[in-house]
């Protein structure tokens, strides 16, 4: 009596055990590009994180103030015009970071205001009272540069009496500003980043995916910063988690003269004003004074 062959149901097992790998592996495959897609898409959202609401205004800490409203090609930015009461005095043009609006701005608004300058602030498209919709690298840069204009052109204030200080991503804002008006008083930088590059590598999302083809947004400030033409001051937290000091200590490394650094011991992302005290006003008092005097 013939034993039957079981070599058939072995070779149909290993085609289906084949096949199986190759539909998993082709999903998997496809998983993995379809976030790729979505981060290069998608990562506006992932940077951009306007809050819902405004928290206070200057009103609320007896500032006078006036809204401005800066009409771009598309939509608007609304800044708050704060004026010192003495006449030609310093201007900052205040650019907050990715998380924040105006309205979280005003206490600190009014310290720089008590040094005697006057105070633009400023929200991004997509912020505040600014007109609805999606920032990107371009429109922040654009809606500067508004910002910019209105001082020169609508106010009339000279590019020399006008400080533009630049927090966490604000400060890449303030750099891309100042290759641009080279002719500013100066640039505050206050716990900023590299690049969104080095962000990403901070994170560790570099190993998981390819960020050299997906990243739209540069946000490039160590390829600008040896570029400036005006003297420039860096402040960071020595205990930034969010942001690490070594990324302000390699701008300020490869900022040209004249330039300055002031390291805040213990102070996080978000508390370097507070840590920072007397020293930290007197540091940007100083600083401001001294380049908007012709």
């Amino acid at each position: 009596m013939k034993r039957r062959s079981n070599l058939p149901n072995k070779l149909s097992t290993r085609k289906l055990s084949t096949r199986l790998v190759l539909w998993l592996s082709s999903g998997l495959i496809g998983l993995y590009l379809g976030l790729c897609l979505l981060l290069r898409v998608g990562q506006s959202h992932l940077i951009f994180h306007p809050p819902s609401t405004l928290a206070a205004t200057p009103a609320d800490v007896d500032l006078n103030y006036e809204d401005v409203y800066l009409t771009a090609d598309s939509g608007y930015a609304h800044a708050w015009w704060i004026p010192s009461a003495t006449p030609n005095a310093p201007v900052l043009l205040y650019l907050h970071g990715n998380a924040s609006n105006v309205g979280d701005l005003v206490h600190r608004a009014d310290r720089l205001h008590q040094l005697g300058f006057s105070v633009l602030l400023l929200d991004y498209r997509g912020y505040g009272f600014s007109s609805p919709g999606l920032p990107t690298e371009a429109t922040v840069y654009e809606d500067a540069q508004l910002a910019w204009n209105y001082l020169t052109q609508a106010r009339r204030i000279p590019p020399h009496q006008i400080v533009v200080f630049g927090q966490s991503l604000g400060g890449a804002v303030a750099i891309e500003l100042a290759t641009r008006q080279p002719d500013m008083g100066g640039i505050i930088l206050e716990s900023t980043f590299t690049s969104m590059r080095d962000m990403v590598d901070h994170t560790n999302l570099s190993r998981l995916f390819p960020t050299n083809l997906i990243l739209t947004q540069q946000f490039d400030s160590l390829a600008k910063v040896p570029t400036l033409q005006v003297p420039s001051l860096f402040i960071h937290g020595a205990a930034d988690n969010t942001i690490p000091v070594r990324m302000s200590q390699a701008l300020f490394a490869a900022a040209p003269q004249p330039k300055y650094l002031l390291i805040i011991p213990a102070a996080t992302h978000n508390d370097v004003a507070q840590l920072g005290g007397s020293s930290y006003l007197e540091t940007i008092q100083e600083f401001v004074n001294q380049y908007t005097q012709l």
